[in-house]
């Protein structure tokens, strides 16, 4: 537990910290007489949203519909209390998915008894009127006595679009059903979707759409079949039948038990010897455990020390530098952005070495590999590339690897939110984390240590919705906040010059309407124009446009299809592609809308008959793909049709436009096409479920979940 966590939460004791994530954390408890529970808390400042708070107590209601048989039983909970809290049984066994990282995957015997449990169990749910809709294998939990469904936190009564509006995608991508990834009524067969999912994973240790970025899964699940290689001959006709694209033609959860199991022996007899020995040794482990506390941070940061120790800066030079006068800081703000007088304060109090890579295999094809632990749910995978250096935000801190060689070249342990950094290519930029103020700084891409740029004093680096939005040109574009809690701060959008030291403007954005939900996803300045999109996820999420000099707001413009992908633009135009999952109308174009005015310049593709997913810009011609794997280039001044290829069935989209060649991904690797040609020039094995950023020296990094590699592409 960190020095913070409370010792005890209503009588019961907190041992450690089972999980946490952005809604609350989940604790090892023990109660008065001994009982070991999981308590589940709600983070303090979601807890002043009713409607978080509603969700929460509909969680609640779902994990006592479900019982102790097919779910961890409810033990007590207090949803009214200052932080909601839910205690439930210790379940004693690991999440499948644990189970098949063990065990690889599961024996036939094993899949069909999971599989006819978690039948049941959803039966009863459904008969409830209520429907979990994020059914997954870490919502599964494998004991001797059955499986155990867990984790009700989007669950909701059938029909009921109040708390998760229609049109908005709810849930994990890899298992969503397709109604579900468009925005549609999630009804029970869409959990029958989820369980058919579920089970392909623990019959080949994989989905059956395979793994990425959530645009390329849904994509898939809205039009791909299935890719059911490996299941045993009898079990796949009943799991394609389930993961049919029409919920009407997908059986119950009564038939599917029914077909999967007979009901004969005990549950335990048909799990692995090695899953029986880790829950054995799961139930004698939680037995043993004592509580142990991280220490409290230092009172001080080194950034912070290094800001006080300058005498040099005065308030009659902070003064100065708002106007020459005491009336011209006010008319600047009651708190501005303040610049030290020199850059040349540096700190490496926090830079470490981090610790050793987990040993990995080598990668097919890679130059390098290495492995990296993670809490996905906690940080961003995101890599950032600047000069030879990758950086990428993990559970230890910022970590820099070279790029050449794939080596750790330095560790900042402070820098762990990746929404507090960012680069505009040659140099990395982050914000530390102080509650009391705003610091901006440069990282070192040799050795990681921090170089100060600016202090601004009247915002709270605290609250969760600010932002390092982006760095283009010499200019900085920031959301900060000022107040104690996110529900309460008033918003702005702030740039500041990198280089002279000059504050050029502040928005006021207003209070957030959700500040639970509402985010700042992408962003992106380019020839007098800074664009951000913001929303209540990247499905909902509107563009903004701004005159990058001044501030002031030029138009809105809410996409009929979500802004995923970041934002592509030249000095004219954004480019939007109509990807419809996540919402519940049909488009099939590209849209180019002119920066000046937000007006729509031309539509592409309006009787194309499938989607075109988000396109990438290459000099002066955008590339998309069709259904089918069909690349197809478009004129960005004009919309014209300039080629298409041949259908490519495994290709999944194109990551990157060289001068010569554009970079697709799809199932075989990466392929490499001659754009002048059209002909595939080369094949490099690499995988498909990954982020890439791509050096000048034509090494491709691709970052995985725990895994980072690079690849040499001539």
């Amino acid at each position: 537990m960190t020095h913070d966590d409370p010792a005890d939460i209503a009588g019961h004791r907190l041992l450690a910290r089972l999980g946490h994530g952005g809604m609350g954390t989940v604790y090892l408890a023990r109660t008065l007489g001994g009982r070991v529970l999981a308590l589940k808390t709600m983070h303090a400042a979601i807890a002043t949203d009713p409607a978080a708070r509603s969700r929460f107590h509909l969680e609640i209601d779902a994990a006592r519909i479900i019982g102790n048989h097919h779910g961890a039983q409810v033990i007590d909970a207090d949803p009214t209390a200052e932080t909601p809290w839910l205690a439930t049984e210790y379940v004693l066994g690991p999440p499948l998915d644990d189970a098949v990282g063990l065990c690889g995957p599961l024996p036939e015997t094993s899949v069909r008894a999971i599989g006819a449990a978690l039948a049941g169990a959803l039966t009863q749910l459904h008969a409830s009127d209520v429907v979990h809709r994020d059914l997954k294998p870490s919502n599964v939990m494998i004991t001797a006595y059955g499986p155990k469904i867990i984790d009700f936190g989007i669950a909701r009564a059938a029909g009921d679009d109040h708390l998760t509006r229609t049109g908005a995608a709810a849930g994990t991508p890899a298992y969503m059903s397709p109604e579900q990834a468009t925005g549609q009524e999630h009804t029970p067969a869409g959990d029958t979707f989820a369980l058919a999912g579920l089970l392909t994973y623990a019959a080949t240790g994989r989905p059956p759409f395979g793994t990425g970025q959530a645009a390329d899964l849904l994509y898939r699940i809205r039009y791909a079949e299935p890719d059911l290689t490996g299941l045993p001959p009898a079990l796949a006709p009943v799991i394609g039948r389930c993961l049919g694209k029409d919920p009407a033609e997908r059986p119950t959860t009564d038939e599917l038990a029914a077909q999967l199991h007979d009901g004969r022996g005990q549950f335990a007899d048909h799990l692995p010897d090695p899953l029986l020995t880790d829950i054995a040794r799961r139930a004698t482990d939680v037995w043993t455990h004592h509580p142990h506390r991280l220490p409290a941070p230092a009172p001080t940061s080194p950034i912070r020390e290094a800001i006080t120790s300058r005498a040099a800066v005065s308030r009659r030079t902070l003064l100065k530098r708002g106007g020459g006068t005491a009336a011209g800081a006010i008319a600047l703000g009651a708190g501005i952005w303040t610049w030290l007088d020199s850059r040349s304060t540096s700190s490496t109090g926090d830079t470490a070495a981090p610790s050793p890579a987990s040993e990995v295999p080598q990668l097919p094809g890679a130059v390098w590999t290495r492995g990296i632990s993670r809490n996905s749910q906690e940080v961003d995978t995101a890599p950032l590339l600047a000069g030879d250096c990758l950086s990428i935000t993990t559970v230890e801190g910022l970590i820099g690897v070279d790029v050449a060689t794939g080596e750790d070249r330095w560790l900042r342990k402070e820098l762990r939110s990746a929404s507090a950094v960012t680069t505009d290519g040659r140099r990395i930029y982050a914000v530390t984390p102080d509650s009391s103020e705003l610091t901006l700084c440069t990282v070192d891409l040799a050795d990681g240590s921090l170089e100060l740029v600016l202090v601004l004093d009247d915002f709270n680096s605290a609250l969760k919705n600010g932002k390092l939005l982006c760095v283009s040109d010499g200019t900085a574009f920031l959301v900060a906040g000022k107040g104690e809690t996110d529900a309460h701060a008033t918003w702005y959008l702030v740039a500041a010059d990198v280089t002279s030291g000059e504050e050029l403007w502040r928005s006021e954005l207003g209070p957030l309407e959700n500040p639970v939900l509402k985010s700042f996803y992408a962003a992106r300045s380019l020839a007098g124009s800074f664009l951000m999109t913001v929303g209540n996820s990247e499905s909902e999420a509107r563009l903004e446009c701004y005159d990058a000099a001044t501030g002031a707001l030029r138009w809105v413009v809410e996409p009929d299809s979500p802004l995923v992908g970041g934002i592509v633009m030249d000095e004219e135009h954004v480019y939007l592609g109509a990807n419809t999952f996540g919402l519940s109308t049909e488009r099939h174009q590209v849209i180019a809308v002119r920066l000046t005015d937000g007006k729509t310049v031309w539509e592409y593709g309006e009787d194309v008959p499938q989607d075109l997913p988000h396109p990438v810009l290459g000099g002066d011609v955008l590339y998309t793909m069709r259904f089918g794997g069909i690349v197809t280039a478009i004129d960005a001044a004009k919309g014209n049709l300039v080629w298409e290829s041949s259908p490519g069935p495994d290709r999944y989209g194109v990551v990157f436009v060289g001068e010569q060649d554009l970079y697709i991904i799809g199932r075989s690797g990466l392929e490499v096409i001659d754009i002048r040609t059209r002909r595939t020039r080369d094949t490099v094995t690499m995988p498909q479920d990954a982020r890439y950023v791509r050096g000048d020296s034509g090494m491709f990094v691709a970052v995985q979940t725990d895994v980072i590699a690079g690849y040499s592409v001539k």
